[in-house]
């Protein structure tokens, strides 16, 4: 038997949720009758970070561990091999090689937030490998046979790509089959996932109906937006990612304009008072203070109370009264002088020469605080320097006598 606290339950069924099938309220009856279900969310590992979005899912996947829930984090090492079909295009194929390499943290990083060792109801950690790669043809072909080509191409992603005349491979199709079916193989009660995963979602609905013939309920969660403005992703690292640093996660949280404020309260924290926020803020109260709130909570749910404390003293001390960090990375240069691209590039402040150019042009580079405008100027090495790139880049150059 599960536990049925009501506060947990009303939170795990409204925070940051976008929809509930087949509803929220028969979710709500299922979970307060106390029955036992087995629920999962899976990742694909085509980056190697987990991020702040993937913390929503995560944390109410510990919600549902704390009520005694059996709880499976999935990895979705097959289907990454695919990957999850992209609005414009059709994705690059994963070698096994680039999956292992990415998802080799994932355990550590969403081990913040949920408990794989917990002694009396520890989250299952699964990979689809498992059962996907067993698959025959004729099983393969009968699972093709329980969804029609029209309920594909229901999907937006395919309807945009055919619309603007952008092939769609006929592999990308059993993307949402196959993750429908590893609810099947685990025969599980609930599948969780960002709203962008809604129609594989209800696939594996239909699928569990066909081979399983129960009910599986659906969760899906509000998307947060990154600072660029667009939804936070693996693949583009526009995130701020779990296995950043306490000051780096407060900086890049500082980084979200202020429309995003209560949006990141909202999906992010587990602060009440929001709509209280919104109205001092409408009345003219600077966002500062509750960007900086923001941060906070974001470092210390997933880092705790003492790093986010120390994050945010470091934040101060930086951008505030504009001084040093009092830890930076190190590099120590082979060459006596430098070229300053090769320099911000070899440094790994800049992924390539072009973007240290761009940066350079925008005025983003500074040594011992000192602007660069001059993207062709040499850099002498003879003594330690100081490089900053940007508002939260610095690196320390020590040349070895």
């Amino acid at each position: 038997m599960a536990l049925t606290d009501k506060k947990l339950i009303e939170k795990f069924l409204n925070r940051g949720v976008e929809h509930i099938f087949p509803s929220k309220d028969e979710l709500r009856k299922k979970m307060l009758k106390g029955e036992r279900m087995k629920v999962y969310q899976g990742f694909d590992p085509t980056g190697p970070f987990l991020h702040v979005g993937h913390a929503m899912g995560i944390r109410a996947m510990r919600i549902l561990q704390q009520l005694g829930h059996e709880v499976i984090f999935l990895i979705g090492d097959f289907t990454a091999k695919i990957g999850d079909p992209d609005k414009g295009k059709t994705r690059k194929l994963l070698s096994d090689e680039e999956i292992e390499k990415n998802m080799a943290g994932w355990k550590k990083q969403a081990g913040q937030l949920i408990d794989f060792s917990d002694k009396k109801n520890p989250v299952r950690f699964e990979r689809n490998y498992k059962w996907l790669s067993k698959l025959k043809l004729e099983d393969v072909l009968e699972l093709m046979s329980h969804i029609t080509v029209q309920r594909m191409l229901e999907r937006d992603l395919f309807e945009r790509r055919i619309k603007e005349g952008n092939p769609i491979r006929l592999h990308e199709f059993c993307y949402p089959l196959m993750q429908g079916y590893d609810g099947v193989a685990m025969k599980v009660d609930m599948e969780m996932g960002g709203s962008d995963q809604i129609f594989n979602m209800l696939v594996g609905r239909e699928l569990s109906k066909a081979y399983l013939k129960k009910e599986k309920f659906v969760r899906a969660n509000k998307m947060m937006t990154s600072p660029d403005g667009k939804a936070m992703s693996k693949t583009r690292g526009n995130g701020i990612n779990l296995s950043d640093a306490p000051e780096q996660m407060y900086g890049k949280a500082m980084s979200f304009p202020d429309n995003l404020i209560l949006q990141g309260f909202e999906l992010l924290t587990d602060v009440e008072n929001i709509e209280e926020m919104e109205q001092r803020m409408k009345k003219g109260e600077n966002p500062m203070k509750f960007k900086k709130l923001l941060a906070f909570e974001i470092v210390r749910i997933i880092k705790g109370e003492k790093q986010a404390q120390k994050a945010q003293k470091e934040f101060e001390r930086v951008f505030s009264k504009k001084e040093l960090p009092s830890e930076m990375p190190k590099f120590s240069p082979k060459k006596n002088s430098y070229l300053i691209l090769d320099l911000l590039t070899e440094a790994k402040l800049a992924s390539s020469k072009s973007e240290a150019k761009r940066l350079i042009e925008q005025k983003a580079v500074k040594i011992n605080n000192q602007v660069i405008t001059d993207w062709k100027k040499e850099i002498k090495m003879e003594k330690d320097i100081i490089i900053k790139v940007g508002k939260r880049k610095f690196i320390k150059c020590q040349k070895k006598y």
